[in-house]
């Protein structure tokens, strides 16, 4: 499948993703939260609200969550809190926005994703948000079951490459 556009790599991991039972989301769940709480993530993290089937974990500290734009564009930020839906049904941070260069001030961005790449490509649903925020200075990590955790994607210029990817198995460093 490497010869594979973004939307037919999408599509492929969507569908395993909706083949997984709740039991097997959870036990993910957990399997991700125990290889976070042995991480060094740094003083300041960013990281996001899961939806749907996206991997879900719980960080014991307060995080960085981003605030999506109505148009595409740099995400804001604000402090994890209590959260209010947001646009295309997502949940964000009630409190004051930080502004888009609060990213900066992280030590470790946790990422959405539907796949990784082992050199580092990280594949989102396709609308550039997160392209659009990354700055350089932040460990970036993709967050992916571990079957979405492969050896090709396809890239573009535009994609900002992630330094690792975590899996339920563990945390994967790539070498840049």
């Amino acid at each position: 499948m490497s010869a594979a556009s973004k939307a037919e790599w999408r599509a492929r991991f969507r569908r395993g993703r909706a083949a997984m039972t709740s039991a097997e989301r959870a036990a993910a769940g957990a399997a991700l939260t125990s290889v976070l709480a042995a991480a060094d993530l740094g003083e300041v993290v960013a990281a996001y609200v899961p939806v749907g089937t996206e991997p879900a974990f719980t960080l014991d500290r307060r995080v960085l969550l981003p605030v999506t734009p109505p148009e595409p564009g740099p995400l804001d930020w604000a402090w994890s809190g209590s959260l209010a839906p947001g646009p295309f049904g997502l949940l964000e941070p009630a409190g004051p926005r930080l502004g888009v260069d609060a990213v900066a001030s992280a030590s470790t961005v946790l990422l959405p994703a539907l796949g990784c790449s082992r050199a580092g490509v990280r594949l989102g649903r396709g609308a550039g948000y997160y392209d659009r925020s990354l700055v350089a200075g932040p460990r970036l990590i993709a967050v992916v079951y571990d079957d979405e955790l492969v050896d090709f994607l396809p890239s573009e210029p535009t994609d900002v490459p992630v330094h690792a990817a975590l899996t339920p198995s563990g945390l994967v460093d790539f070498v840049s």
